[in-house]
C-alpha cells in the first residue's frame, strides 16, 4: 500500500492571525491512518487553534489541509482573505472530522440518544433506525449504554464526554480531533475517558488530541509534537521526545508538567 492511500491527515505551512496577532506559524505535519499524534504546549501556544483550522471552524490565513487525499480548496475573497472555494466540499470533510470539544457541547433539551443520531440522520442521511442501533452500538462501546434516554444534565462530566465521543463516532469519521478533552473534568473522572480513548487507539482509529495528560501522550501516542508561540518546538515519537527531548523549551515544559 503506498504511502499516499495510508495518509489521513496533510497541515502543510499552515498559518493564522487574530487582529495581527499570528497564532500559528507555518505548521507542517502529517497523520497516517491508525496514528495518534498528542499535541502538547502550554496555554496560548496554538494547540485549539490548531484543530479549529483543521476543521474550518477557523479559517486559514494560509497553508494546505488535505484529508484522505482530497485538499481542501481555498481562494481569497475581495478583502484577501482566504476562505473555503466550496462549502459542500467543507460539509464534505468535516463529515470526516469529528471533534471531540472540552466542554462536552451536548445539545441539553435532547436524550443522549437524540444527540447521537442527529448529525447521521440529518448530515449523513443516514435511515434513523439504523443511526438508533448504530448510537446503541457506541454508547455500549464507550461503556454508558444504560445513558441512552437520559439527558445530558443527569449525567457526571466524564459520562457526558463519552456520549460526546459516541456522538463522534457515530459519524464514522476518518480522523477525530480531541480538544483537551479531559481538561474540563474532576480528577476522579479523567481516568474513564482516558481508558476510551486508549480503546480507541488499539482499534487503530486516527486521532489528533490536544492534552495535557502527559502519560497519555507518553503510552497511547505514536507521535508528540508540541508546540511554542505557534510553531513546532519539537516533533517526534514519545520514547524520544519525553526520553531525550532536543529543545530546551521542552525539556522546561516537562519539568514544570511531569
Amino acid at each position: 500500500m503506498s504511502q499516499i492511500r495510508d495518509t489521513a491527515l496533510t497541515v502543510e505551512d499552515m498559518y493564522k492571525s487574530f487582529s495581527g496577532v499570528e497564532v500559528l506559524s507555518g505548521i507542517s505535519f502529517s497523520a497516517n491512518r491508525g496514528d495518534v499524534i498528542a499535541v502538547l504546549g502550554a496555554s496560548g501556544s496554538g494547540k485549539s487553534t490548531l484543530l479549529r483550522c483543521i476543521n474550518l471552524l477557523e479559517t486559514p490565513d494560509s497553508g494546505r489541509i488535505t484529508v484522505c487525499n482530497e485538499e481542501i480548496l481555498m481562494k481569497k475573497n475581495r478583502r484577501g482573505e482566504s476562505v473555503p472555494v466550496s462549502h459542500k466540499q467543507v460539509e464534505r470533510i468535516r463529515a470526516k472530522l469529528a471533534m471531540v470539544f472540552q466542554q462536552f457541547n451536548l445539545w441539553s433539551h435532547m436524550t443522549i440518544l437524540e444527540n447521537i443520531i442527529e448529525a447521521p440522520v440529518h448530515v449523513l442521511k443516514v435511515p434513523r433506525k439504523v443511526a438508533i442501533e448504530q448510537a446503541r452500538y457506541y454508547l455500549d462501546k464507550v461503556g454508558i449504554h444504560e445513558k441512552v434516554d437520559a439527558y445530558p444534565a443527569h449525567l457526571s462530566g466524564g459520562q457526558q464526554q463519552r456520549a460526546a465521543i459516541a456522538r463522534a463516532l457515530a459519524m464514522e469519521p476518518e480522523v477525530m480531533l480531541f480538544d483537551e478533552p479531559t481538561s474540563a473534568l474532576d480528577p476522579e473522572l479523567v481516568g474513564e475517558v482516558l481508558q476510551v480513548m486508549r480503546n480507541l487507539a488499539l482499534e487503530g482509529r486516527t486521532m489528533i488530541v490536544v492534552t495535557h495528560e502527559m502519560g497519555f501522550a507518553r503510552e497511547v501516542s505514536s507521535e508528540v509534537l508540541y508546540l511554542f508561540k505557534g510553531q513546532i518546538e519539537e516533533q517526534g515519537p514519545p520514547s524520544e521526545v519525553f526520553g531525550k527531548p532536543k529543545s530546551e523549551r521542552f525539556a522546561q515544559f516537562l519539568s514544570t508538567v511531569l
